[in-house]
């Protein structure tokens, strides 16, 4: 019973904002996804382990024709042997275009690349993807795909963004639903969702304008009609550069959610957790719902981290046999400045967590750069391992540049 890092893509160009998803019933199975830039240009990195990330494989996929980089993946797993990754392709500053790939193989081989949301021009761009699946054991929705992204609108102008949602119910080759989340007067950042033990989507996202707070609006028939948007949270925003020397690197914030889909005393529990500044520090906090979101808790944090500490880029996942909740984030609470990566962990429904540094060692975010560097990815990923574990993503610059990183642990908490 161990924690292992392991270096999943070689040294080189930059990688980063890495996602990953599991097998659930053949564990060991992994496929992770990050902006790959080993060509010299941003593409859609994809990895892949058949031996619980111990040793992974390192592929780029393919861009639709007419297009010449991508960004912001995102993968998600489906019953039996399905994996999906989403991307925004985009053929330079403008046009950003949803796409999605399919592998029915256990991520052995995946489709061309298929058309979820177009962009056009400089009248929209569809950034900041993410994909679930419903994956319910009691769901009657069971398979459907839900994809969020950041749908940037009148962009020439410097214009607007909403969260959309699309749907398929044939496992990716079709798209029917097409949901404006939030309101078109709102800027917001990239959405997410989640699908509970019976179906019901939860579709989050936070807003960055007039305000900043954690939205959110329910499905209860499998994503044929959202109910009216939720407030969440109030948010007091971190510094878009985190008040620290030799500093450069941007830091987004994020709406991430997850449900219980477990048997159990916390089942169809809702949690969501962002990065918040409201005590001078960047921290991660959390609230969640015992009542399939119709309210939410107070907003406390998770870390336990020191004050002053800045601690950012939260991902969540529950455990879906046995409900433990796993967070992921950065914090550079060892010595300020480098960074490490840690995980929260709670086996009571969120009430308490334990967090554990799972880094073997620190890192300099500007890596071996001798000026700070404006950008090391915008997020960070965590996977449950049924029963008990989970598997980490991250971008590490251990080697000088980005690389992604991850983190296995089999330890079962109780």
């Amino acid at each position: 019973m161990a924690n292992f890092n392991f270096q999943v893509t070689p040294g080189g160009n930059p990688k980063f904002e890495p996602e990953v998803a599991v097998n659930l019933l053949i564990p060991g199975i992994m496929v992770a996804v990050a902006v790959d830039t080993t060509t010299g240009v941003p593409n859609t990195g994809l990895y892949r382990s058949l031996d619980g990330g111990n040793s992974w494989s390192n592929s780029i996929l393919p861009l639709p024709a007419g297009f010449t980089g991508a960004e912001a993946p995102a993968v998600a797993y489906a019953f039996p042997n399905t994996f999906y990754v989403t991307a925004h392709a985009f053929p330079g500053a403008s046009s950003g275009t949803t796409v999605i790939y399919i592998s029915t193989d256990n991520g052995a081989t995946f489709s061309n690349p298929i058309i979820v949301a177009p962009g056009y021009g400089l009248y929209i761009n569809n950034d900041e993807t993410n994909v679930e699946v419903d994956n319910g054991q009691s769901s009657p929705y069971l398979g459907q795909i839900y994809v969020t992204y950041n749908h940037q609108f009148n962009v020439a102008n410097g214009g607007n963004s909403t969260a959309f949602l699309q749907r398929s119910r044939d496992g990716g080759i079709t798209w029917d639903k097409t949901v404006l989340l939030s309101s078109e007067a709102d800027q917001v950042e990239r959405p997410d969702v989640a699908v509970g033990l019976t179906g019901t989507v939860f579709a989050a996202w936070i807003t960055t304008n007039p305000t900043t707070r954690f939205v959110i609006r329910k499905s209860l028939d499998g994503g044929d009609t959202y109910d009216q948007p939720q407030l969440v949270a109030n948010i007091v925003p971190v510094p878009t550069v985190l008040p620290v020397t030799g500093y450069a690197f941007r830091v987004l914030t994020f709406a991430n959610v997850a449900t219980d889909n477990s048997v159990g005393p916390f089942t169809n529990n809702v949690y969501t957790v962002w990065q918040d500044n409201r005590q001078g520090y960047a921290d991660i906090f959390m609230a969640k719902s015992t009542n399939l979101g119709e309210s939410w808790s107070t907003p406390v944090s998770i870390t336990g981290a020191p004050a002053g500490s800045q601690n950012f880029f939260p991902a969540i996942d529950v455990d879906p046999l046995t409900g433990v909740v796993n967070v992921v984030y950065y914090s550079n609470q060892v010595n300020g400045f480098d960074l490490d990566v840690y995980v929260a962990r709670s086996i009571n429904g969120g009430q308490t967590f334990t967090n554990t540094r799972i880094t073997n060692q620190s890192f300099n975010p500007n890596g071996s750069s001798p000026v700070p560097v404006p950008l090391i990815g915008d997020y960070i990923d965590i996977m449950s391992v049924p029963p008990g574990g989970y598997i980490a993503v991250w971008a590490d610059t251990t080697p000088g540049t980005l690389v992604i990183y991850a983190g296995y642990s089999n330890i079962v908490i109780g």
